[in-house]
């Protein structure tokens, strides 16, 4: 290992006087040689699943004409999401698993850091599109198909991707502006934004208060739209006389709050809490659980548990048997 960082460590190019970094090392796990198999394997299987999963998904959503609904729209899009952006991160933390050099070129990197911040944005905003679409589901179920018509769930698709790709773009090119003229060691196993600038040779200060802003901005905007959906639906619910309304309308929005509080929690902790190098190994397992241990579980907890799915399923098993047995 220590060879392997040695040797990479004369990876510069000269931009005037000075030396920048023309690749990073990422160290991964390597503080746990003896892990680094098992390790591979775990997040191997946790990465076949995911893919399985999402991609499973959203052809099943594709595929069941009672899943054309809004709201399995956006679990489409939430999927389609999740499968992205753990095949951004997966990939390149099971190279390092198991190869000897660990380096990635700076386009790379930035690249990398690009595409996670944007799918990381998206599945922020795309849970409080989905509170939106629950709180109409709820407050105005006759009116809801009008309400939530095909045309308005795709704007608000699309505003979301084009929402996290200005904040993304914004995240990248302050990166961008920062001097990183060696060391060129990353301790993670990704280009994560706090453990980049753990390697700049600027003054990274307008950048920790930037992504700071920014952070508690995007956050401020989701928790609003949720906060004030749920807010509506329990003013709505309480006013319904029927026995057992309030536990049947948040039995359906119960899968919805655990998958906001995890995803928010673990945002909040990378880029508004942990920022020290003493904090690096917290955020390679805070970043392990937000790109790989969040997307396998997400079909699990908002769509597996539906009978329309599990129908669908059960359908899909009996065809394959039936093909077989041909």
């Amino acid at each position: 290992m220590n060879s392997v960082v040695s040797s990479n460590r004369s990876q510069v190019w000269n931009e005037g006087n000075r030396s920048m970094v023309a690749s990073f090392i990422l160290l991964a796990f390597s503080e746990f040689p003896n892990l680094q198999l098992p390790l591979f394997l775990v997040f191997l299987i946790m990465y076949m699943v995911t893919v399985l999963e999402n991609l499973g998904m959203i052809f099943i959503i594709r595929m069941n004409p009672k899943l054309h609904t809004p709201m399995y729209f956006f679990l489409s899009h939430l999927s389609f999401v999740d499968f992205c952006y753990t095949s951004v991160i997966a990939p390149k933390l099971l190279d390092l698993l198991i190869v000897e050099d660990k380096s990635i070129s700076f386009e790379g990197c930035m690249a990398q850091y690009f595409l996670g911040c944007t799918f990381v944005i998206i599945e922020m905003f795309m849970l409080a599109v989905m509170a939106y679409d629950r709180f109409v589901a709820v407050c105005n179920p006759l009116l809801y198909t009008v309400a939530m018509s095909h045309e308005l769930c795709s704007l608000l698709v699309v505003i979301t991707y084009i929402w996290a790709g200005i904040f993304s773009s914004t995240l990248t090119y302050i990166l961008l502006q920062l001097s990183y003229c060696g060391p060129n060691v990353i301790d993670h196993f990704c280009c994560e934004y706090s453990a980049l600038l753990s390697v700049s040779c600027s003054d990274t200060s307008f950048s920790q208060m930037a992504c700071l802003v920014i952070s508690m901005f995007n956050e401020a905007c989701c928790l609003l739209i949720i906060i004030t959906s749920y807010v509506f639906i329990v003013v709505t619910v309480i006013k319904i006389p029927t026995k057992g309304a309030f536990r049947k309308a948040f039995s359906t929005c119960a899968s919805h709050l655990k998958a906001i509080g995890v995803c928010h929690g673990i945002v909040l902790l990378l880029y508004c809490v942990l920022k020290s190098k003493s904090s690096l190994f917290l955020v390679k397992v805070a970043t392990v659980f937000h790109s790989m241990v969040i997307p396998m579980l997400n079909p699990l907890i908002y769509s597996l548990r539906n009978k329309d799915v599990k129908e669908t399923v059960r359908k899909l098993i009996y065809l394959k048997c039936i093909f077989h047995s041909i």
